[in-house]
């Protein structure tokens, strides 16, 4: 069965079409998905990281604008996995996608490959093994777990600022010194540049004053 890994960012529904801001309506489209793989008879297994993934562990709970997929993964020895980058995406998946936006009034795009950018700097580590999973029939779901969010979350702000929605949830997160230090570990990597250490210590310097 082949893995797929998904961040994805709800969206106020049904009040507001595209709109998936609370964990039990980023269910209801998940089990919508996961019911049309079955029907397809087709497994898909995918792996969740920002707000959904923040939603459904209950770390937080807040509205956000698409489903972004990180990357697809292979099986290895049965607890752990290969991940790959996502594109192209089944074809089974694509059209269940199409199905779900269009019964649920949601953005054709509410599913895309956009984050996988990330690809060309590297994952977090340990990202394949801190996950929590939920099955939707067809579809399989990894919640990426809370450092890996606290990571991905502690370079975003780095690279968006004070003021961003991703500095937000790293301050309502409430890190603790060890998660900020295992993140900046990893964010450090990600950028040569000589005044990036500073811009590192100063978003922590935030969370921390604002936590």
């Amino acid at each position: 069965m082949r893995l797929i890994i998904i961040r994805v960012m709800s969206i106020p529904f049904p009040q507001s079409p595209g709109a998936l801001s609370q964990p039990s309506l980023l269910r209801q489209a998940l089990s919508a998905l996961g019911e049309l793989l079955a029907a397809d008879d087709t497994g898909v297994s995918i792996i969740v990281v920002g707000g959904a993934s923040l939603n459904m562990l209950g770390l937080l709970t807040r509205s956000t604008n698409d489903v972004d997929v990180l990357a697809f993964a292979e099986p290895s020895d049965g607890t752990s996995v290969i991940l790959t980058p996502p594109e192209p995406l089944p074809s089974a998946l694509v059209n269940g996608i199409r199905s779900v936006a269009r019964d649920l009034q949601l953005p054709a795009d509410w599913m895309n490959t956009e984050v996988a950018m990330q690809w060309r700097f590297g994952m977090p580590p340990d990202l394949a093994d801190d996950l929590t999973w939920e099955t939707f029939a067809g579809l399989r779901v990894g919640l990426a777990g809370r450092q890996t969010l606290i990571t991905l979350k502690l370079f975003a702000a780095v690279d968006t600022g004070h003021a961003s929605v991703h500095m937000q949830d790293l301050c309502a997160l409430r890190p603790s010194h060890d998660e900020l230090t295992t993140a900046a570990r990893w964010v450090a990597t990600q950028d040569a540049a000589p005044e990036f250490p500073t811009l590192i210590a100063d978003a922590i310097r935030h969370v921390i004053s604002h936590a």
